[in-house]
């Protein structure tokens, strides 16, 4: 029976010990066999200003977006981000991103309590609660900063996943 070997004793992995060098060992530092940098930045950070712009442009983008005036049928749903993609899919809207940050925070705040798994829709009627995401879905449109829009997005560098990638036709104003 082997003995274990004590976790701060360093094993050599590699196969061939002549043809190693003491650069490819170098695993603690910034080096290794495939001359990855292990500090370098993934990414380049994108700007306020390009941000701060972005924000401006998404916000005026989802005030044109009409909110629509009339119901579809009665959406089953079981949770509160479920409801709202399958409002995104009847109505082919997407939901502003303070929208879906609102479902997803309503989602979390039902986890611990009693009734965790019932489905949402034996607690809240499902026309209720569809209008209650258009009304919230408006004032998000229609009221929110793109300065406060912005600076959540620059708090958050996974940002865009809340942000959906629908784009439906505008009618142009010009006549």
């Amino acid at each position: 029976m082997k003995r274990p070997m004590p976790f701060n004793d360093q094993v050599d992995l590699s196969s061939d010990e002549s043809s190693s060098s003491d650069e490819d060992k170098d695993i603690g530092g910034k080096q290794s066999g495939n001359s990855l940098k292990i500090n370098e930045p993934a990414k380049e950070m994108i700007s306020e200003d390009a941000v701060m712009r972005r924000a401006q442009m998404y916000q005026e983008y989802m005030k044109q977006i009409p909110i629509p005036s009339h119901r579809g049928s009665v959406i089953p749903f079981t949770s509160w981000t479920g409801l709202g993609k399958s409002i995104k899919q009847l109505y082919g809207q997407p939901l502003h991103y303070l929208t879906n940050i609102r479902l997803k925070h309503w989602d979390q705040l039902r986890i611990g309590a009693e009734d965790e798994y019932r489905t949402l829709d034996t607690i809240i009627h499902p026309c209720k609660a569809e209008t209650s995401i258009w009304l919230i879905e408006e004032v998000h449109r229609l009221t929110s900063s793109h300065h406060h829009l912005a600076t959540l997005w620059l708090a958050d560098p996974m940002h865009h996943a809340f942000i959906d990638p629908i784009f439906p036709q505008l009618q142009s104003s010009s006549g």
